[in-house]
């Protein structure tokens, strides 16, 4: 045997290891290392200074861009000298990989001042993703940024196009986190107010001519704030990755001039349909198809309106740039307005369209094995304002559920689990509650491991007369079915019945619309603790989430590298 491997034999073999070995990883997937170092910076977006969050120096951060089945390692240096930290990556379900989801009280302790932790996950679905702080309300002070991820070479899309490109919208606020999380908290309550500017790939402009405006603070001339603009060659096909990480606000998009064509949302196939704007609520992503076939002699206004708000915060706009033109060329037209603000039939009407691309369907469950009704309401608890879930508002407790379960610190949470439902024959949700008192809890729900479970997300008058808000709601660790929209109060007698379950769309992220209720349906197949919260900065951090337990038997050791804060102090020393 020794004689048959000798010489060109065992040169031979040497080289069949070394090819076996390449065609595996490839097969595999890539790694892909990025160095991150998270600081603050003065920044301008908006042409107004203020102290932001950096990623490697920018905001946005650096892009993520990969292909599906790769390993992603990040190591992420904290230099916010005074501040934790914590990175989600936001649509990345983190199968056997729960610890790395990057959500601070969940699945990990913060990574402290001057620390570096080391995340590393496989993105295993092709699509459009993200990531953010997810620590206080940071995401708003600028640490985000995408996540692209392709098809492995020699497969195809059912779209084609010419290039690719990827957006995200932001609003932005001149206050800091700490001001407005200060004002949150306190009595009186002290509301964050609407957004000074939107962002458009982390460029906006504010007005910088009222005199009340301390000198030195705003410069109009400032190139950080010049509008961005997406350069565009006649006649070519774009492919726009849009994801939105506003702090608040729900968001129309349109392009002066150009129909957009809807074939991706959250990393799903959809059945494609044209829109002149596309409505977008915090952490969506949707691709757009736009093909530059207008008068390519000019450019052209791409438009961001806040909308479901009545707010006074200007358009976010930004430059459609036909080649050759100069980027920096203002359309000879004005910015198209935007929709009225409180038209609900249309933002719905896009909602109900999105299905699933008839050749991409994953069937739902025809049943679910439990049913979880979540009364969305703003509530007072001892003076402060607070949002709830079924009259309970939600806290994060100082031993991330993750740790506490698979160690068994059962005292580190509320053992009860949160309320399945609320007083559904006599409570109106089209008015003030008759009494709007709360209480507190860091229970979660305890999920039996593969089962189905629906979420029905009922939406109600806030403490205001006559008004109800629009709630983006995010789950982690999951895709779900949308399998209804409604207006009014769910049925869960009658409205079951009208559920799509032919080919209705997963989604990571969807909105429950005013007065109206949002059903879901996902599958409790990945282990791990997972949250579920509205993903409106403000309304997350006044206690309006949830958390899943599931399969948290079926996780081997934890990373010590999680570990450090509550009663895991001392666990990840050796």
């Amino acid at each position: 045997m020794v004689e048959f491997l000798g010489g060109s034999s065992m040169k031979f073999l040497a080289y069949f290891v070394l090819v076996c070995w390449f065609t595996a990883a490839l097969v595999e997937g890539r790694v892909r290392h990025y160095k991150w170092e998270v600081k603050y910076e003065f920044k301008s977006p908006d042409c107004y200074k203020k102290l932001a969050i950096t990623v490697n120096g920018r905001t946005p951060g650096p892009s993520i861009i990969a292909q599906q089945g790769d390993t992603i390692i990040v190591e992420l240096k904290n230099s916010l000298l005074t501040e934790n930290v914590a990175i989600h990556w936001h649509g990345i379900r983190q199968i056997g990989t729960p610890w790395f989801d990057g959500t601070e009280g969940v699945t990990q302790c913060p990574i402290l001042p001057g620390d570096t932790f080391v995340y590393k996950f496989v993105v295993d679905r092709p699509g459009t993703y993200l990531y953010h702080a997810h620590y206080g309300m940071q995401r708003e002070a600028g640490l985000y940024g995408s996540i692209r991820v392709s098809l492995p070479d020699g497969e195809s899309e059912p779209f084609s196009y010419d290039y690719d490109r990827s957006i995200i919208l932001t609003d932005w606020y001149h206050a800091s986190t700490y001001e407005q999380t200060a004002g949150l908290s306190s009595i009186p309550f002290v509301w964050v107010g609407e957004p000074q500017s939107i962002l458009i790939q982390g460029k906006g402009r504010f007005n910088c001519s009222p005199p009340s405006i301390q000198a030195g603070l705003c410069n109009a001339t400032n190139p950080e704030c010049t509008p961005y603009a997406l350069t565009v060659i006649p006649r070519k096909t774009y492919r726009l990755r849009i994801g939105s990480l506003t702090a608040l606000s729900a968001l129309s998009f349109e392009i002066e001039g150009h129909n957009m064509t809807v074939v991706e949302a959250d990393g799903h196939y959809v059945e494609p349909f044209a829109v002149k704007n596309l409505f977008i609520y915090s952490g969506e992503t949707y691709s757009v198809l736009v093909t530059a076939d207008q008068d390519p002699s000019r450019n052209y206004w791409a438009s961001v309106k806040i909308v479901s708000r009545n707010s006074n915060t200007t358009n976010g706009l930004a430059i459609f740039n036909y080649y050759p033109n100069h980027p920096r060329r203002n359309p000879p037209t004005a910015p198209p307005p935007g929709p009225h603000w409180n038209d609900t039939e249309p933002r719905l009407a896009q909602s109900i369209a999105i299905k699933s691309h008839k050749g991409y369907i994953h069937p739902p469950p025809q049943t679910s094995d439990r049913v979880i009704i979540m009364l969305n309401t703003q509530n007072r608890i001892n003076g402060n304002v607070r949002w709830s879930i079924n009259n309970v508002s939600f806290n994060l407790p100082h031993t991330p559920y993750l740790i506490a379960l698979k160690h068994n610190l059962t005292h580190a949470f509320d053992p009860s689990p949160p309320p399945e439902g609320y007083d559904f024959a006599n409570y109106d949700i089209y008015s003030i509650a008759k009494n709007v008192n709360a209480t507190t809890s860091t229970g979660i729900y305890r999920l039996k491991f593969n089962t189905t479970v629906d979420i029905i997300l009922q939406n109600a008058n806030t403490m205001n007369p006559n008004n109800s808000e629009t709630h983006p709601w995010h789950l982690h660790g999951h895709d779900f079915w949308v399998v209804g929209y409604g207006k009014g109060k769910f049925d869960r007698t009658k409205d079951p019945k009208n559920y799509n379950l032919v080919n209705p769309i997963m989604k990571n992220t969807v909105a429950v619309h005013p007065y109206g209720w949002t059903a879901l349906r996902f599958r409790a197949d990945n282990p791990g603790v997972w949250a579920f919260h509205c993903h409106i900065e403000s309304h997350f951090f006044m206690g309006m989430g949830a958390v899943f337990e599931e399969g948290i038997e079926k996780l081997g050791s934890l990373p010590k590298s999680i570990m450090g804060c509550g009663d895991t102090k001392g666990f990840n020393r050796p």
